[in-house]
């Protein structure tokens, strides 16, 4: 087995802005070496395809393995054992949801993207990934297309939380958990979005930022229509 990151995580719980501060154990994720060819496999293909739409910052191609491989695969200490779907929305070059069906194979991951051009890489990276389960791609965007219903809803360097609730609301199933990437401004989303839901999280410090963490929200729901159930939902 080959060791692909050390992270040791920081974690505030709450269901505001308070709540207390503990250190975790470190959870070290470790992959195979097949794991780690299908990784190496999304990054040529990522560099590859970048020379034609643009997938990720150009700046960040130099160091690409950690800005964007580890800071993806960071999340998959938080996805429980039990689940079984994820939904990866405004999935862009398949982060975190490639990366993730690469450490999770067991999962039936969807990715959501309205860039026919990205998806088409999609397509592309998930085959020379050699993945277990090919991912189903979907084409639209994340309000229009159909709600997947998924036990983990993930999204990185999308909009605004309080954004990211409403959208993640339509394809979450009635138990789902959201991990969701976000930078140093967390706190004030977290602030503006806590005006309109309830939200349980947990913050989880990021390994590559540390301006960075990564929000576990749970069974959040409207603050003020708490027995509304929502478009889509899975029962």
């Amino acid at each position: 087995m080959l060791r692909l990151a050390k992270i040791s995580v920081s974690v505030t719980n709450g269901s505001g802005l308070g709540g207390s501060t503990q250190t975790n154990p470190a959870a070290d994720t470790d992959v195979s070496r097949e794991t780690r060819a299908s990784l190496g496999a999304y990054l040529e293909t990522l560099i590859k395809w970048q020379k034609a739409i643009n997938l990720v910052g150009p700046a960040t191609l130099a160091d690409a393995w950690t800005r964007h491989v580890v800071d993806s695969a960071q999340i998959a200490p938080l996805v429980p054992t039990e689940v079984k779907s994820l939904a990866d929305l405004g999935t862009g070059a398949g982060l975190p949801g490639l990366v993730l069906a690469a450490l999770k194979p067991a999962l039936d991951v969807t990715l959501v993207e309205s860039d026919a051009r990205k998806a088409a890489f999609l397509g592309e990276a998930s085959r020379r990934m050699a993945l277990k389960k090919q991912p189903r791609i979907l084409v639209g965007r994340i309000e229009a297309v159909p709600p997947v219903g998924a036990d983990v809803v993930t999204a990185r360097a999308l909009a605004p939380l309080k954004q990211l609730l409403i959208w993640a609301d339509r394809h979450r199933s009635d138990t789902a958990i959201c991990l969701f990437h976000k930078g140093k401004g967390w706190q004030a989303e977290l602030t503006e979005a806590l005006a309109g839901w309830d939200i349980p999280y947990q913050s989880h410090a990021s390994v590559t930022d540390r301006d960075a963490v990564i929000l576990r929200i749970g069974a959040y729901r409207p603050a003020d229509l708490r027995d509304r159930q929502p478009e889509g939902r899975r029962r």
